[in-house]
């Protein structure tokens, strides 16, 4: 069998990968200040790996937005001694697995190999070169701005859009946090190769470069590829943190019109960050508000009771700073008034009594039993392991998430409901319905 042969077998799962319990995360930092965290394990041939710089949308430029994206978009697209063309055939060559992320805090790439040496080496060269010497040649770019504008075009079109868009706008105003939702087709198409070069100088630092590593490497190894990776990193201090969030002390609606069948409702507000506190209270909490399928507090009111939209859900999304609490949902557009005006009763008596002892023991029993399952991939750990490494989490985070999870009280999900979620100042944006007015208030 050739190595691409077996690599693809790990890849799909006809080799099982191994599940994980109680990971040895180690932790240390480069010469040149990248953060990085690594768990060994031979079980399999395989090598992953993913990095992450403070280069998400929230960094961009005022007046330059979308500019984050775009850098991170073309870096791989041409660098060091290859063209896009040759990077993609040398990765292919091994088989190796290259792909970005990229959201309002982070930047990054991740990468998956064979542990062999020529395969890693190939691979690691690549990674290398895209981190360290991208080219931003004109024509890519200019390709990828038109691309991307008629992406972006097409998607504004569609409801779900429009109503994520003005809600990130509602609930962050002017915060950087709103700047992915503030992208222009005119904006995108004068961004120049040197606010790409710019943007990669100030924000691609190796005191900004968080490294996760998993897999069939010795900590030696490991501490090498770290060093290979974080040198030759433009130098300077990391790029400065993102602001605090301000909640907006009144909520209000928003009605956006349009054509489609089905009013879609937006609706929450600024409320959790990753290292909050009442990180498991919140996250328990809202397993049982909407959260948690079928048997949510939302789901039974507005589906079970009601009829009044197929699904129903809602969610923390912890960031740096207060990432989101949205509540969202589908409904016809005669039954708009109706389902924000559930919607919001069902959050005000859930803040004001909490949840029964029945449905917190139910959570719980939910969240600990199907933990494992979070666990079944060296992909899913990867996600883990790049979260506690960039945001800094405590490294037996994974450890303890049960115990956590198993100590969160009815009193703890109240108060911090109560004090994270103040119905007062939640924003509701509907695409697409009309509303009495009633339903807001």
């Amino acid at each position: 069998m050739s190595a691409k042969q077996l690599f693809g077998l790990l890849l799909f799962g006809l080799l099982a990968l191994p599940a994980y319990a109680g990971l040895n995360i180690q932790h240390w930092v480069t010469a040149q200040g990248a953060r990085v965290v690594f768990v060994e394990n031979h079980d399999l041939p395989i090598l992953d790996l993913s990095v992450d710089f403070a280069a998400g949308s929230a960094y961009d430029p005022p007046g330059k937005y979308g500019v984050a994206s775009l850098t991170r978009q073309l870096m791989s697209l041409g660098a060091g001694p290859w063209t896009e063309r040759q990077i993609a055939e040398r990765l292919a060559d091994v088989g190796a697995v290259f792909s970005g992320s990229f959201d309002a805090d982070r930047a990054g790439f991740e990468l998956r190999s064979l542990s062999s040496q020529r395969e890693r080496e190939q691979a690691l060269a690549v990674l290398a070169a895209v981190l360290q010497q991208p080219h931003f040649p004109k024509p890519v770019i200019e390709r990828e701005q038109a691309r991307t504008i008629a992406g972006l075009k097409e998607a504004r079109t569609q409801p779900d859009v429009i109503g994520s868009e003005a809600f990130q706008i509602a609930i962050y105003g002017s915060h950087p946090y709103a700047a992915a939702s503030r992208v222009s087709e005119a904006g995108l198409a004068k961004l120049t190769r040197a606010d790409l070069v710019d943007f990669h100088r100030r924000h691609y630092r190796a005191k900004g470069l968080s490294i996760a590593i998993l897999g069939d490497v010795s900590r030696q190894e490991a501490e090498a590829i770290a060093e290979r990776l974080s040198k030759g990193l433009p130098a300077g201090e990391a790029p400065s943190s993102i602001p605090p969030v301000t909640v907006a002390a009144a909520g209000k609606v928003q009605v956006l019109p349009h054509h489609a069948s089905q009013s879609h409702l937006f609706m929450g507000l600024p409320g959790l960050k990753r290292d909050d506190p009442d990180y498991f209270a919140l996250l328990v909490g809202n397993y049982i508000l909407g959260g948690g399928g079928f048997d949510s507090r939302l789901m039974q009111e507005i589906r079970q009771k009601r009829g009044l939209a197929y699904s129903t859900y809602s969610y923390f999304s912890p960031m740096a700073e207060l990432g989101p609490f949205q509540i969202g949902l589908q409904t016809k557009r005669e039954s708009t008034d109706e389902a924000v005006r559930v919607a919001r009763e069902t959050l005000q008596g859930y803040i004001e009594q909490g949840p029964s002892e029945a449905e917190l023991a139910q959570a719980k029993n939910n969240m600990i039993g199907g933990f494992p399952l979070r666990l079944d991939s060296n992909k899913k750990i990867m996600g883990y392991l790049s979260v506690i490494g960039f945001y800094r989490l405590p490294l037996d985070w994974l450890d303890s998430y049960t115990t956590q999870v198993a100590a969160v009280s009815r009193e703890d999900i109240m108060r911090a409901f109560r004090q994270r979620v103040p119905l007062s100042a939640v924003q509701t944006v509907i695409v697409g319905g009309q509303v009495d007015g009633a339903a807001g208030k």
